[in-house]
């Protein structure tokens, strides 16, 4: 997929990985709308530096959660752009129990709302305009937290409620790459522990103390937490190269998902 002259919509802009992505999206050549919904300090900085890159990119405010703004959301773009051929579905709130304890009913609401629902309103009204195009594409960012749960060192950073909403977002990806077929590639990149996302950066990592913070790394096999670049990268992979996958789920966590049991020495054996 060339990414020039195409048009790109990512969602979770504001900041991190959703900024980062596509402000790389826009030097390839697209024409990229962020959308963003808190973080006002981030929102206006994000603002300045997509206007900064000339063309006709946007950037727009809009709540997820709610299905009528969604829909307008696309109604907008397909007024404006009369196409959109990229949707890089990121957005999930990630209660963590390090931060929020105990979910309370209005967390757990909140949650769902944002992790799961929200993905699945986007794309029932995403889809249609994307099949319109010969070749588009989708990835929806999830997390490990979908395999590992609440347990182990993610324990601190992983709710239950988030793990569930991403375990079920694995199922969403194959309904939406069948729905999708044949011209439209859908699939899911799970991250691990980056900055910005579960790690540096963000909240519930400041409150873990050092052993803590230890003890997730060392989890990893390759013993660090991923950098914002190596996921852009991956996302390029998957727009780019990747024109024979769809319905899959691609796993960057640095080997989190493998850590933890160690291989022992193999015996020699009776024989």
């Amino acid at each position: 997929m060339k990414l020039q002259g195409k048009t790109a919509l990512v969602l979770g802009g504001a900041k991190g990985i959703g900024k980062a992505v596509g402000l790389a999206l826009a030097r390839a050549g697209a024409t990229v709308i962020l959308t963003y919904h808190d973080w006002p300090e981030e929102a206006a900085a994000m603002r300045e530096e997509l206007a900064a890159m000339g063309g006709d990119h946007l950037a727009i405010k809009i709540d997820l959660r709610d299905p009528a703004a969604v829909q307008e959301l696309f109604s907008t773009l397909q007024a404006r752009y009369g196409a959109l051929h990229i949707l890089i579905n990121n957005i999930e709130r990630g209660g963590m129990p390090i931060v929020h304890g105990h979910y309370t009913p209005e967390q757990w609401e909140l949650e769902m709302a944002t992790t799961l629902r929200a993905k699945w309103w986007v794309m029932r009204f995403a889809l249609p305009i994307l099949k319109k195009n010969p070749e588009a594409a989708v990835i929806t960012l999830s997390s490990i937290a979908g395999i590992v749960g609440r347990s182990g060192p993610a324990g601190l950073i992983f709710n239950d409620g988030y793990s569930a909403a991403n375990r079920a977002i694995s199922s969403f990806t194959e309904t939406w790459a069948r729905e999708g077929s044949p011209t439209v590639r859908i699939n899911e990149l799970m991250l691990g522990f980056f900055a910005t996302r579960h790690a540096e950066q963000t909240r519930g990592w400041g409150l873990l103390s050092a052993a803590q913070q230890d003890a997730i790394r060392n989890h990893i096999l390759l013993k660090r937490t991923g950098k914002i670049e190596e996921i852009v990268a991956a996302v390029f992979f998957l727009l780019q190269e990747a024109t024979y996958m769809t319905g899959t789920v691609l796993r960057l966590d640095g080997g989190y998902v493998l850590g933890g049991e160690g291989i022992p020495p193999m015996p020699t054996g009776m024989e």
